[in-house]
């Protein structure tokens, strides 16, 4: 699997979530396991927004571009299975 530096924070090795999906050292399983995490902290800065904590700058990664590297992967959302909260039950 991933490093543990690399699925604590995403962002601070990858400029963009394509930059996963194109690495040739990471096995498919390693750069969902990647973009997954990145989705789930980009939600989590979402709900601390929304409930008023203080947070680090705006993430420039959007859900979006997680989505569509994730769809590259082949991943699709699970919509059956998400839950209600911004998180999806990860």
């Amino acid at each position: 699997m991933a490093d543990k530096k690399t699925l604590a924070d995403p962002s601070t090795m990858f400029k963009d979530p394509q930059e996963v999906v194109q690495r040739n050292d990471l096995s498919r399983d390693q750069k969902i396991e990647i973009l997954q995490r990145w989705e789930y902290d980009i939600r989590e800065l979402q709900v601390a927004d929304e409930e008023g904590m203080p947070q680090s700058p705006a993430q420039p990664v959007s859900l979006d571009a997680i989505s569509k590297a994730l769809h590259a992967l082949g991943v699709e959302p699970d919509v059956e299975k998400s839950a209600p909260t911004k998180q999806r039950g990860i």
